[in-house]
């Protein structure tokens, strides 16, 4: 296994964590004390960020590993860290003002060509010619 896949794979999770103290530290900001979800605009961002990476973290990880046993996993990582890279620019906009067009779109592109990889990839082994 690449070392790539795993330095990336744990800058995503780390990223994830870090959504995860941003919302503790909003319900401290706002005075929302858990489990309470809602109560203040600013702090529903902050866990709309969190919550949705949380919904595309399992397709990230699955497709970026499945397309790293196939391909060069420097070039693999690079796919990793455009989804990293659109995450974050989701979770900057987002958070400011419900606005996620730009991170959104890079991120679901990136998963969207580690998962063509894959199974082009899969295509390719099965025909012998990977």
């Amino acid at each position: 296994m690449s070392g790539w896949i795993v330095l990336v794979t744990v800058a995503a999770l780390l990223l994830y964590v870090y959504m995860g103290v941003a919302v503790s530290q909003a319900r401290v900001k706002h005075g929302i004390a858990a489990p309470a979800m809602t109560g203040n605009p600013d702090f529903e961002r902050v866990v709309r960020v969190q919550m949705n990476t949380l919904e595309w973290l399992p397709v990230f990880i699955a497709a970026f590993w499945m397309c790293a046993s196939f391909w060069d996993p420097r070039i693999v990582a690079l796919g990793g860290v455009a989804w990293i890279v659109g995450r974050v620019l989701y979770m900057q906009s987002y958070s400011k003002g419900a606005n996620r067009s730009l991170g959104f779109s890079i991120q679901g592109l990136a998963v969207l060509a580690l998962v063509i990889g894959a199974v082009v990839g899969a295509i390719m082994q099965l025909a012998g010619g990977a």
